[in-house]
């Protein structure tokens, strides 16, 4: 189906109903507020290769890790795995051998992603056309924990709605805090609470050196003064209100493929967020 297609179908759909898990749902949490294809799909010289699209690169390399996201097509080591496999490294970024899955993986938010949303989203990666190739494997020089967490046996869905608690969701699987928080204890995948939202978090690629914002409700560091269509246009389009644009790596072309009910949730969640300011 395509994206046009599905979303269109996704907007104009009545009723808050969580729905059964399908291979649409999954193409739009995968190509939607997920954005996978912004860490798995290898970048030429004029973008992302779509030919590859899902296919994995090497997304950061710098002295404490060369991180490497796998080919999450049928052509790669996925395909050999079951759903359940497949499930728990996506939710609780453990491999069937047991090894763990390091940054940026956002293993602490993806914990959250309900069942439901999880078979969908195995369902379409199932379903998405092999590519042969092997990215590599990741190192790190850093400590990784043995796991993000206690194992989960399940997770509820979350009604959709203008809520706060679905907004929370949307901002889960979106890992907006991934980026947007100071480190945790557990590295990139576990934000900390003490700093949720404040922004600080450097990133270096060639669009150079860029520090994520804040994100909280703070009136002076944070998104208070901003409307809810200026908040809006910079997460889809990523433009700031004085229409100058924005630096990668936010996965703004995933983002704006949002349905107006999750993008409205996400926004009612982020007003939420306690005010805290921006770090230095």
């Amino acid at each position: 189906m395509k994206y046009s297609t599905f979303l269109a179908a996704a907007v104009f759909a009545a009723g808050p109903v969580v729905a059964d898990p399908s291979v649409e749902r999954g193409e739009y949490l995968v190509q939607g507020p997920m954005g996978c294809g912004n860490c798995h799909t290898p970048v030429g010289p004029n973008g992302p290769m779509m030919d590859m699209d899902l296919a994995g690169m090497v997304v950061d390399d710098n002295p404490m890790m060369t991180a490497i996201s796998a080919n999450i097509t049928p052509g790669g080591e996925v395909a050999d795995w079951t759903d359940a496999e497949f499930q728990r490294a996506i939710r609780e970024c453990i491999r069937p051998d047991g090894s763990l899955i390091g940054p940026p993986m956002p293993c602490g938010l993806y914990r959250n992603i309900s069942d439901d949303d999880l078979a969908s989203i195995v369902m379409y990666l199932r379903s998405v056309p092999a590519v042969d190739h092997d990215p590599g494997e990741s190192r790190y020089d850093i400590p990784l924990p043995p796991a993000y967490g206690p194992p989960i046996e399940t997770v509820a869905s979350t009604e959709p709605g203008l809520t706060v608690e679905y907004g929370t969701y949307i901002a889960n699987i979106a890992h907006c805090m991934e980026c947007h928080s100071a480190v945790g204890e557990m590295g990139a995948p576990s934000p900390d609470p003490a700093h949720l939202g404040a922004g600080g978090f450097e990133f270096h690629g060639p669009w150079g050196n860029v520090v994520a914002p804040n994100i909280t409700s703070d009136p002076n560091d944070g998104i208070a003064g901003l409307t809810d269509d200026e908040v809006k246009t910079i997460i889809t389009q990523g433009k700031r209100p004085d229409g100058s644009a924005m630096s990668p790596p936010m996965p703004y072309r995933y983002f704006a493929r949002m349905t107006a009910q999750d993008l409205d949730a996400l926004v009612l969640y982020l007003r939420s967020v306690p005010p805290l300011p921006s770090p230095g």
